[in-house]
Order: C-alpha cells, then structure tokens, then sequence
C-alpha cells in the first residue's frame, strides 16, 4: 500500500501522458512552449480568474506575489503556526517579519479570531507595518475566507491565498485559488494536482499584479528577456511539466476529486466512532491532500503509527513542529501560551493512506488495523 500511489496513477493515464512528453521532446520547445501558455489558460478558466502566471514551484510562487507586492523589511505578514516551512520562510525570504498564528482545533485553518487579535498586538506594539496575511488551505479544506477577508478589509491588509493543499476544493462553488487579492498553489508530485518534478502557479484577477509576477519571475525582463527593468528571479514551469500537468488536470477533474471524497467517506464511515476525523464545513468541499486523524495525546498517536507500521500501512505526521519552534525563526519572540492548538495537534494528528486511486479494501485494511488497535 502506498501513502499516495502515483505509480498507478500514472499506469492509469499511460498513454495520454507518454504522448503528450513526446509531443514537447518532438518539438523541442523545453522552455516557454505552447503547452505552458495553454496550461495557464485551463487553470484560469477552472479556477474562475482572470490571469494564472505558472512557475517553478510553490514556495517561488508565494515569494513572487510578495515581491510583486513591496513586502519587504518593516511589514508584518500573518501566518498560520501549524503549516509547512514555506509559508513562512517566504516572508523572512523577502525581508519582512512572520507573526504566526494559532489556527482552528477543528479546520486546522487560520483562526479568524486570534488573526484579529494578533493584528491588534502588531498595531499595538508599534514596530512593524501590518500588510499581508497568507492563509493556507490545509489538508485541501479551504480557510475561512468570509472571515478572514472580513479582518484584511478593515485592517487594510492585503490576502494571498495559499492553495499548495487546497487545489480543487471550494466554499460554495467558489474555487479555491481564487480568493484574496492573489492566489498560489503547488503542483510538487504528491500535491492534489501533481507534475512529475516542481511546478507551481499563481492566480489573481489584478492586471497589475499580474504583469509584474510576469516580470520578477523571469530575471525582471521589461519588453524582452534583455530589457530587464528591475531584479527577478529565474522561476519558469517547463513545458514537459505542463503537458503532463494538462493531461492529469483533466483527469483530476473528472474522476480524482471524486476519488478522494469517496474515500473520505468510506473513512469516516468506519471511523468517525472511534477517532476524531476530518470535519468539512457546510459548503465546503475539500481536495484531500491529506486525510488527518486527530488522537487523545502524543503516545496514543505513535503507538497507532507504530501498530499501522507493523502491518505495512504508511502514515505521516504533518507537522511534528509547529512554525514558531523552528530553528530559523529562533530570533523572533513569541508566546507558548499564543499556540495551544497548534501545539497539541503537532503532538496528536495523524494522516492515512489517500489518493484517488485507493481501493475499498485498502481502506478497510487500514480501519480494521485501527478499530483492532482501541478494542485491544
């Protein structure tokens, strides 16, 4: 069994994919070719925005809207405490100041509620401007977004929707990407909607915002690639990597995101009496980067993964560490006290075997491991 099979997936859509490498190696357009400019088109259009600007991968995707927006040393950016390294280390990355924040025990989302109140702390303080707030749709579930745009408004803080996870999820038919002032995901392999190497994308409906993140991610180019008017970055999405990303799109949207909601089902149905299992609010609907479990203490959460070990069933625990304990940021000052949540979910969630292509009697091995696990 396989944590996220992308063998079978790619068995699965073989020969569509195979052709669709041989088409860029036959032309030999590596950098820039069409199936790039046609990807961004398809994304735009699924999304619902007006532009997508793809590139390297999703941590240089992040880092380019702040660029493009004048972040820099001085200005505070609201993250989630409980996410992966690069939300954060973007922030640093462009000079500005990370303030974490404690997140929903529930969604595991950005708490509009301590957003609020870390907004005021920062304006309080006096020393640091506050300018952004990067939400992250953890697991595939979209943030609180009514909330959340609600705070960035009256705080005239702009909103960059992290959607490395949440691709294809949505609150009522709005799709995610889509909200804030702009928008990133990631298509790194095991990413709801996955290439074969690093790619990443940003989305937004602001003319502007997105003629300079065409600028800064290819060296800061002007009317050509030798007119460079401001420093960039070299931060392009090859077009074998497009081609695949166009033949797994379409897959993903007619059959994948169905295959991970039924599997969330068939989970939940064996386990929801047993574990607290993932909650989708009313409205919502989430792509499943992860199906996360949640466990009464630190030792009840690894003696399962050990058991689930014991009987070749993978498992992961994202994230052992909450940001605000990561070495990098050990010059910054904070509250143990601020981070409750995050920190007893870094000590007790659990995330199982789910992908698309994850067979019924897969899922009941992995049930039956679990229920065997607490009736013992």
């Amino acid at each position: 069994m396989q944590f996220r099979d992308l063998k079978i997936q790619y068995e699965q859509h073989k020969p569509l994919i195979d052709s669709a490498i041989q088409e860029v190696l036959t032309r030999a357009n590596f950098i820039g070719g069409k199936q790039v400019k046609d990807l961004e088109d398809q994304l735009a259009e699924y999304v619902g925005v007006k532009h997508c600007i793809t590139c390297a991968n999703g941590t240089d995707a992040l880092s380019l809207v702040l660029m493009a927006w004048d972040v820099k040393e001085g200005d505070a950016v609201f993250v989630p405490d409980f996410t992966f390294f690069s939300t954060g280390e973007v922030v640093s990355y462009n000079g500005a100041t990370p303030i974490f924040v404690d997140v929903d025990e529930i969604t595991f989302n950005l708490d509009p509620n301590k957003l609020k109140q870390s907004i005021e702390k920062v304006k309080l303080e006096g020393n640091l401007n506050p300018k952004v707030v990067i939400p992250v749709d953890l697991f595939g579930l979209p943030a609180n977004y009514e909330e959340i745009e609600k705070i960035a408004k009256q705080n005239n803080l702009l909103v960059l929707e992290d959607g490395a996870q949440g691709f294809g999820g949505s609150i009522n038919g709005k799709m995610a990407c889509s909200f804030g002032d702009a928008a990133t995901t990631s298509f790194f392999p095991a990413k709801p909607l996955g290439c074969y190497g690093d790619g990443g994308a940003i989305f937004t409906n602001d003319d502007r915002t997105a003629e300079l993140l065409k600028s800064y991610k290819v060296h800061g180019k002007g009317t050509n690639k030798y007119d460079n008017v401001r420093i960039g970055v070299n931060s392009r999405l090859d077009t074998i990597q497009a081609a695949i990303l166009q033949v797994k799109l379409k897959a993903f949207r007619e059959q994948e995101l169905d295959g991970v909601n039924n599997a969330y089902a068939l989970y939940n149905q064996r386990l929801s009496s047993i574990v607290k299992t993932p909650f989708i609010p009313e409205g919502y609907y989430s792509s499943f980067a992860q199906y996360t479990i949640k466990l009464d203490s630190k030792e009840q959460r690894d003696s399962l993964q050990a058991k689930l070990k014991e009987n070749e069933i993978p498992s992961m625990i994202y994230y052992i560490k909450p940001m605000h304990r990561q070495q990098a940021f050990s010059d910054l000052e904070f509250e143990e006290r601020d981070f409750e949540v995050t920190n007893k979910l870094c000590d007790t969630v659990l995330s199982l075997p789910m992908h698309p292509y994850l067979k019924e009697k897969e899922i009941e091995k992995v049930c039956d491991v679990i229920l065997g696990f607490f009736n013992n």
